[in-house]
Order: structure tokens, then sequence, then C-alpha cells
């Protein structure tokens, strides 16, 4: 089985952390952003080990790029 490696965006909310792996529309949250990523990486693995292959494929974005959209003093 081949490794495969997903982002994960990871902002503040009330709360907590949230974490988003845009790749697969999968999210998950944490009190710290350590607990948010961690729980984004079991929720991966689930939906992987889970969903059928029709699905990861209409999940599954095949190029994704992340880049600074907007840099701003305020």
């Amino acid at each position: 089985m081949a490794t495969r490696t997903f982002a994960a965006c990871v902002h503040k909310e009330e709360g907590g952390w949230v974490a988003l792996c845009a790749e697969l529309d999968v999210s998950s949250q944490g009190k710290t952003i350590e607990q948010a990523r961690a729980n984004l990486r079991e929720a991966v693995e689930f939906f992987l080990e889970c969903a059928d292959e029709e699905e990861i494929s209409q999940r599954l974005h095949g190029q994704t790029y992340t880049s600074i959209l907007v840099e701003s003093t305020r």
C-alpha cells in the first residue's frame, strides 16, 4: 500500500482549533493545535479505511495548491 501525504490547514475558533484536510474535505477539532492535527489524522485515516473507492475519488481533489492569498497589516 502506498503512503500518501495530505495537507492540514489549522485555524483558531472560539474554544479551540479546527483542522481541515482540503484534499478530502475532512475536518476535526481540538483544544490545541497538536490535538486538532492528531484528531484530523485519525479522521482522515478512518475516512480512507471506511469509504468506498467511488466516494474517495469524488472527494479527492487531484491537485491542491496552497499559498498565501492576501497579506495585510491589519
